[in-house]
C-alpha cells in the first residue's frame, strides 16, 4: 500500500500554506485539461505537464479557492430552549440553522494515490466547536444521569472534539477536481458531500456514563452434604424420638414384686438340672364376652400374674451337653433312632 503523504499544512492547527502541493503524472488526463480551460478567463497554454501543474497550483493557491464540502442542519439552542409550535415550518425556522462546511485543498497527488485532500477552514472549525460546546454538550449532559465525574467527562469530550476537528482531512479521488470553478472554488459532486457530512457528524460522540458497579455479594462457602457442618443445610431437621431397644418376646419378664434379680436366676439355673425343672400348667385363657355396642372384641386381660421363668441362656456351661439336652427330655437312649430317620 502506498504511503499516505501529506504536507505540513495538513497538520492540526497548521495555517494555510501559500502554495498547494500538486504532483502530476508524466501524462495529463484529458478531463483535467478541459477543466483548466473552462475555469481560466485568460487563455493560457496547456501543452505540457509543467504548464498544467503551474496553472493548477496557482488556481488552488488563491485565497478565494474555498470549496463547499457539505451543509449541516444544526440546532440553534439546546433542546430545552427550543421553541414549540404546532406548525413544523415555524419550528424549523426558529430552531435550526444551516452551516456550510468549507475547506481548501492542501494536496493533489496524481502519481501514487490519485487523491485530493481537503482541510476545513478556520471559520468552519470555529462554528463546529461552538456548536459542540454550547448545544451538543448541554444536550448529552441533560440526557444522562449524574455521577461524580460527569462534568470532567463532558469537558474531556469537548477537548477531544477540538483535537479531532482540527485534524480532520477529507480525502477523495482526484476526479473531484471536475467540480472546480472560477477562482479555484468548487463543490463536491457525485454525492460525496453526504460522505463528508457523515464523517463530520461521526465526531460528535455521545456521553457514555460509567458502567454500574458490581456489588460483591458475600456468600457462605459451599458445604458438602457429607460434612457435619453441612448437615443443617441439606437435610431436614429430624425430631429425636426415644424408642426402646428391640427385645425378643421370650426375654420379656412380667413385673412382679416377687421377681428375682438376674443374679438370683443365674444361681438358680446353675444349681438345678433340666430334670428338676417343673413347668407350670398352662393358665386357662380368659376372654371378655362379645359386646354388641362397640362391635369389636376387647383385648384379653390377664387377671393373674405369670410366674417368672428362668431363661435358657442362663444355664451353666457345665450342665450343657448331649446327655443333658437329650436326657432331660427322655431321649438319652433313643436319640440314635431319631438321627437315622432325619
Amino acid at each position: 500500500m502506498p504511503p499516505q503523504l501529506l504536507p505540513a499544512s495538513a497538520a492540526a492547527f497548521a495555517p494555510r500554506a501559500t502554495s498547494v502541493n500538486v504532483v502530476l503524472s508524466s501524462k495529463v488526463e484529458p478531463w483535467l485539461t478541459q477543466t483548466l480551460k473552462r475555469i481560466n478567463r485568460v487563455k493560457r497554454p496547456l501543452n505540457s505537464v509543467p504548464q498544467h501543474q503551474r496553472c493548477l497550483t496557482e488556481t488552488l493557491s488563491s485565497s478565494t479557492a474555498i470549496w463547499t464540502l457539505t451543509s449541516l442542519m444544526l440546532q440553534k439552542a439546546p433542546e430545552a430552549d427550543l421553541r414549540k409550535d404546532t406548525n413544523p415550518l415555524v419550528e424549523a425556522l426558529f430552531n435550526y440553522q444551516l452551516i456550510h462546511i468549507e475547506a481548501y485543498i492542501v494536496h493533489v497527488d496524481m502519481v501514487l494515490r490519485n487523491e485530493v485532500a481537503f482541510k476545513l477552514t478556520p471559520d468552519s472549525i470555529e462554528s463546529l466547536i461552538e456548536y459542540h460546546k454550547d448545544i451538543h454538550c448541554i444536550d448529552i449532559s441533560a440526557n444522562t444521569y449524574s455521577w461524580s465525574e460527569k462534568e470532567l467527562q463532558v469537558k474531556k469530550l469537548h477537548e477531544e472534539f477540538i483535537q479531532a476537528i482540527n485534524k480532520f482531512v477529507y480525502r477523495t479521488h482526484v476526479s473531484a477536481l471536475e467540480g472546480l470553478e472560477e477562482d479555484g472554488a468548487g463543490e463536491l459532486l457525485c454525492g460525496k458531500s453526504e460522505e463528508v457530512k457523515n464523517n463530520i457528524m461521526g465526531l460528535f460522540l455521545p456521553l457514555l456514563p460509567p458502567p454500574p458497579r458490581i456489588v460483591d455479594i458475600v456468600r457462605p462457602p459451599p458445604l458438602l452434604p457429607s460434612s457435619p457442618a453441612g448437615a443443617n443445610w441439606w437435610s431436614q431437621p429430624s425430631i429425636p424420638t426415644s424408642l426402646p431397644a428391640p427385645v425378643d418376646s421370650w426375654r420379656v419378664l412380667p413385673s412382679s414384686p416377687s421377681t428375682t434379680s438376674s443374679s438370683d436366676n443365674t444361681s438358680l439355673w446353675a444349681s438345678m438340672g433340666l430334670n428338676e425343672i417343673q413347668l407350670p400348667s398352662p393358665t386357662p385363657s380368659f376372654s371378655q364376652p362379645f359386646s354388641t355396642s362397640g362391635m369389636y372384641y376387647s383385648s384379653p386381660q390377664v387377671s393373674a400374674p405369670i410366674p417368672s421363668l428362668p431363661l435358657p441362656s442362663m444355664l451353666a456351661q457345665s450342665q450343657c451337653g448331649v446327655n443333658v439336652g437329650y436326657g432331660g427330655f427322655g431321649w438319652d437312649n433313643r436319640f440314635q433312632d431319631y438321627a437315622t430317620t432325619m
